[in-house]
């Protein structure tokens, strides 16, 4: 990478968007880390503050950013449905407002914009796995689709902008992710499990657990946006980058029960409105245009996280 590169990612305080820092200053980039910390938090990038080549700024992309830069990776978004159902209409603004703002950023400097978009854009699918060519099946009025259909409408703007401006634009497809730095309250299933079997408590799981999603840890999902946005000007996407390996939730379950050594009971509860019963990517075209697919094993990245977790838990001044 070259050294003068300057690289913006909104939402660089969140999960995902603090490892992307983390990488791209390994790689030589000068980081713009912007965020409004509704869910994103200073603790994920206190370890950067200092770092000559690392700017943090609090800022929310429903408002014009007006900024210097080669790159922009647009992250920011509330990603977890306790979050985007906290205020759904704020929701699809930092969704769709966002992509304006950012696609109007990048149209102005001429630079290289990553939209990090969903598989939710998939809804609960009837193709399985889910190709790229697939339009999805989304309830437009439910209570899940300020989200599914903010990141659809931010497809939209992305390739609008290119059709109309040949804008630089990647489209990443982000399938089910998990690590260290997960908010402990997101309602996700990777951390409530973790949280509930650390602290002993029933382990929920929806329906019958018989549901299945597809597992990729942190890292590789950073490797995997970085390649995306490496490639040559004429591949936009959309683009899966997610793990193709499948579980049942009730697998996860079981599996932090036995890494945590939990004697956590597991107790069945309803399936919430528009759950999705199978998520799995075909990740063809990743392996084919970016020379990427996932290395970290399920229970491999389920360890990592949960020691992140315990020490979380064991911090005195953390209330889960």
């Amino acid at each position: 990478m070259h050294l003068e590169k300057r690289v913006l990612i909104t939402g660089g305080a969140g999960f995902i968007g603090s490892f992307l820092c983390e990488r791209l200053l390994e790689a030589g980039a000068t980081v713009l880390c912007v965020d409004n910390f509704f869910t994103g938090t200073r603790m994920n990038v206190s370890h950067l503050i200092g770092h000559p080549r690392f700017e943090l700024m609090r800022h929310d992309v429903c408002f014009p950013l007006y900024v210097e830069v080669d790159e922009i990776y647009n992250m920011a978004c509330p990603a977890s449905p306790v979050h985007y159902q906290f205020d759904p209409v704020q929701t699809t603004k930092t969704s769709v407002h966002g992509a304006i703002n950012m696609l109007g950023l990048a149209k102005r400097v001429k630079a290289k914009i990553l939209q990090a978009s969903t598989s939710e854009v998939y809804g609960d699918p009837v193709i399985h796995p889910q190709p790229e060519e697939y339009w999805g099946n989304v309830n437009p009025i439910g209570p899940r689709s300020c989200y599914d259909e903010g990141k659809r409408c931010a497809e939209t703007l992305f390739f609008d902008y290119y059709r109309q401006h040949a804008l630089r634009i990647k489209v990443a497809r982000i399938f089910n992710t998990y690590g260290p730095r997960m908010h402990p309250n997101d309602g996700r299933v990777v951390s409530n499990f973790i949280v509930q079997a650390l602290k002993g408590e029933e382990i929920t799981l929806y329906g019958d657990g018989s549901q299945t999603r597809s597992f990729c840890y942190v890292d590789d999902l950073v490797r995997g946006l970085i390649s995306l946005m490496e490639t040559p000007d004429s591949v936009t996407g959309p683009i899966n980058i997610g793990n193709p390996s499948e579980f049942t939730i009730r697998q996860l379950a079981e599996n932090v029960i036995d890494l945590t050594g939990s004697k956590s009971k597991l107790v069945f509860r309803p399936l919430p409105q528009d759950d999705p019963r199978q998520r799995q990517p075909d990740i063809t075209k990743a392996r084919d245009l970016l020379k990427w697919e996932p290395s970290v094993e399920l229970r491999d990245g389920l360890s990592k996280t949960i020691a992140y977790f315990d020490a979380l838990l064991a911090d005195r001044n953390m209330k889960v």
